[in-house]
């Protein structure tokens, strides 16, 4: 039985080639059209222009907004903000730019965002905005010597 299995082995080693997945002409195709295999199974033309698939709603969703074109969204964390204290006086000003460049009383910080918020801090007293506006009374300052904090609310 050995001396038929090994040599059959062999040959079907030998006679096995690489299957290769898409062939050259459909890669250019898909990367021309800015569809994935996946997206075209949903209805994404490959015969068709980056900018038409995306109009049609198949935009690539690995490339990052910005470079997909979508320049009239704006970050959620621009505008004026207001820091208060519990009685209503007011702790901060904020404002943020479209590219989130953060200013706290008129000096520019440093931001970051984690976890879905935009963190930035001014010597003791840490700021933290949602980005997700659907969530109310999330955006919060704390002063981390003191031990208090408030609301910080949209202008």
């Amino acid at each position: 039985m050995n001396k038929f299995v090994w040599p059959a082995l062999m040959a079907l080693l030998f006679v096995q080639s690489p299957a290769h997945a898409i062939n050259e002409k459909y890669r250019q195709q898909l990367e021309q059209s800015g569809c994935t295999q996946m997206t075209e199974l949903q209805g994404c033309d490959i015969h068709k222009s980056k900018a038409e698939n995306a109009k049609a709603g198949f935009a690539d969703p690995y490339t990052p907004a910005a470079a997909a074109g979508s320049a009239k969204e704006q970050t959620p964390y621009a505008g004026q903000w207001t820091a208060k204290s519990d009685t209503g006086a007011t702790v901060a000003t904020i404002r943020i730019d479209a590219k989130e460049h953060v200013w706290v009383n008129g000096k520019e910080v440093k931001a970051k965002r984690t976890d879905g918020a935009l963190q930035f801090r001014q010597g003791t007293l840490l700021f933290t905005i949602q980005g997700d506006r659907r969530l109310k009374n999330e955006d919060v300052w704390m002063d981390t010597d003191a031990g208090t904090k408030g609301p910080i609310q949209s202008e």
